[in-house]
């Protein structure tokens, strides 16, 4: 049995760790409000700028695969620290069952990694990867991100005129609530439509429908690239959340079990000494 020493201490280095964790699980739930009050207003925009250009060319611009596809830009998004769970694990096993998939359909991919912990565990399976854009998740944090990100879909536009990639993908967290984050597959179709109106719409615009749809067909995949971050991050503050909030719960139990133990154990020490004063009292007479 531990000693009432050796109790003590561990109930003063859980209470310690404790402290942690609470302080770690207040800034996850401002970072959580913070993020999620970003992404209602961004995708206010984004929503609507997509349902324009969806007007000038017709079609959808996200889909949860790429048809016909024969190389594929893969952009598997982590976080840049640790203690939220399962988050960057299974982000790792989805991204290495994926790229296996992939693979099987004849399908070549070049990987992209956003999150140190991502980047890590793709550099350690000795895949080659494009590290330009691992840091991009603290830009998108101070909400600082738009001009890389624009750098980010202006190479792979590039890949893609010179027929190195037939799209994107992206493979991230999608935040549904607070206790549920599902792993995503999003891809972003970077062929511009073409300019599609229907007899009974007549539009009068300035400049023309195509102009229009030249110029807003950029700004719409970088804003879809951008709630995709935006929508990662969030998950990932839920997630961090969480796993302080069972950790705390887990130090709560054990603190109850610690204490209970230190005062069977104290009790016991305090029965012994009685019981050798009794016996010494019981031998003099």
């Amino acid at each position: 049995m531990a000693s009432l020493k050796e109790i003590k201490g561990r109930i003063a280095s859980i209470k310690n760790t404790q402290k942690i964790t609470s302080a770690m699980r207040m800034v996850a739930s401002a970072k959580l409000h913070r993020t999620q009050s970003m992404t209602e207003k961004f995708l206010f925009y984004k929503d609507n700028l997509q349902s324009i250009v969806e007007s000038l060319g017709g079609l959808p611009f996200t889909t949860s695969q790429q048809e016909g596809a024969h190389s594929i830009l893969l952009i598997p998004i982590s976080s840049n620290s640790g203690l939220c769970g399962a988050f960057n694990s299974n982000i790792a096993k989805a991204t290495f069952q994926h790229i296996k998939e992939l693979k099987q359909q004849g399908i070549q991919v070049c990987l992209m990694p956003v999150g140190k912990k991502i980047t890590h565990e793709l550099k350690k399976a000795n895949l080659d990867c494009n590290l330009d854009f691992f840091n991009l998740l603290e830009k998108v944090e101070k909400n600082n991100a738009l001009a890389e990100i624009a750098s980010l879909l202006e190479y792979a536009l590039q890949l893609h005129d010179s027929d190195a990639i037939d799209g994107v993908e992206f493979l991230y967290h999608h935040f549904k609530s607070m206790g549920s984050q599902t792993i995503t597959t999003t891809t972003l179709l970077l062929d511009m439509p073409q300019l599609q109106t229907k007899e009974d719409e007549h539009f009068l615009t300035e400049p023309t429908p195509q102009e229009l749809l030249t110029s807003l067909f950029p700004q719409l995949l970088n804003a879809q690239a951008y709630g995709i971050l935006l929508d990662s991050l969030t998950s990932e503050h839920a997630a961090r959340m969480l796993a302080m909030q069972t950790a705390d719960d887990n130090a709560n139990d054990l603190l109850k079990e610690l204490t209970l133990l230190y005062n069977k154990t104290r009790q016991q020490a305090i029965t012994n000494e009685l019981i050798d004063i009794m016996g010494g009292q019981a031998e003099k007479h």
